[in-house]
């Protein structure tokens, strides 16, 4: 893999890591078209790829921390102090509004233990739905109807209020401190769904957060919190495989680099913009751009 591949492949992952439109439809996209021109490329399935593929979605991750450092901060902080006071986790408080203070007193470490079990349950099922997942990458309908999915989502994420969280949850928008365990649970499985090709990870995070009547801030660093131990694990196993293999072939270190950093600052961008678009409600410009790449894969059977 050629340094300017590398650079193309990176932006292409930092623009969609966070723009909620399937960021691996897309990057299996750009490498197959690439090949097409006669690029050297090694085959999407390719543990080398794959590695390549998870190297600049770790690139991505130091974008969450730049943008979302603040919360990362915060979040650190409340468990370090709870730790040290052996803090009990607080009694639910009342119903936010917007731009309320997301960390109670004793909220750190409880709302850190619920996105370890997130995470927990969106390895199992991936491990248990791991041969059926591959399955959908061959077929262009699937693949088209997971898009068409991923737009209604994105569309109906905008309308989301209180008042549309379901019968159970018009009490306002959850806080730190209402996340319970189903909450968790059901955000974990969300998250596992979204390895299915056309599922966009963040907008369906997100939008089941939503759903579930979670502040619109909140879900999305909870969203952009859970990737990163999710995609640190998925990287470190892919690139065990790939060194008791037949290793890195035509992927070189530097190629790796570039990806990275490219991914890394290109990320950057769009994730303040997609932070600043889903604190303004206006998702539904994706969606339509997810409807008509769902009628490009329906159409010409690009899979």
């Amino acid at each position: 893999m050629g340094l300017v591949v590398a650079l193309v492949l990176g932006v292409v992952q930092g623009v969609f890591m966070f723009v909620p439109v399937s960021s691996t439809s897309h990057l299996v996209l750009s490498q197959t078209l690439l090949r097409e021109r006669g690029i050297e490329l090694p085959p999407p399935d390719s543990p080398e790829l794959i590695l390549f593929d998870l190297v600049v979605h770790v690139g991505t991750l130091v974008s969450v921390v730049i943008v979302m450092g603040d919360g990362l901060k915060e979040l650190w902080q409340g468990v370090r102090t709870d730790v040290q006071a052996r803090r009990a986790p607080t009694t639910p408080e009342p119903a936010l509004a917007e731009g309320t203070a997301l960390l109670p007193d004793g909220a750190a470490s409880r709302l850190v233990g619920l996105m370890v079990l997130s995470v927990a349950v969106t390895g199992a099922l991936g491990l248990v739905f791991q041969d059926l997942l591959t399955t959908v990458f061959g077929s262009p309908q699937l693949v088209a109807a997971a898009l068409f999915v991923t737009g209604a989502m994105l569309w109906w994420t905008d309308a989301m209020t209180p008042a549309r969280s379901g019968r159970r949850l018009r009490f306002g928008w959850r806080g730190p401190t209402q996340v319970t365990l189903g909450v968790a649970v059901l955000l974990g499985v969300a998250q596992a769904v979204a390895l299915t090709p056309g599922i966009s990870r963040s907008g369906t995070t997100i939008f089941v957060a939503l759903l579930l009547g979670m502040q619109r801030t909140l879900a999305a660093r909870y969203s952009f919190y859970i990737a990163i131990p999710t995609i640190l694990a998925a990287t470190g196993v892919q690139a065990l495989q790939v060194w008791l293999g037949d290793g890195f072939g035509t992927i070189s270190w530097s190629a790796m680099a570039i990806g990275f950093v490219s991914a890394a600052v290109v990320g950057t961008a769009a994730l303040w913009v997609v932070l600043r678009l889903l604190e303004a409600a206006r998702f539904r410009a994706f969606a339509i751009y997810v409807w008509g790449l769902a009628s490009v894969v329906l159409f010409t059977g690009l899979s």
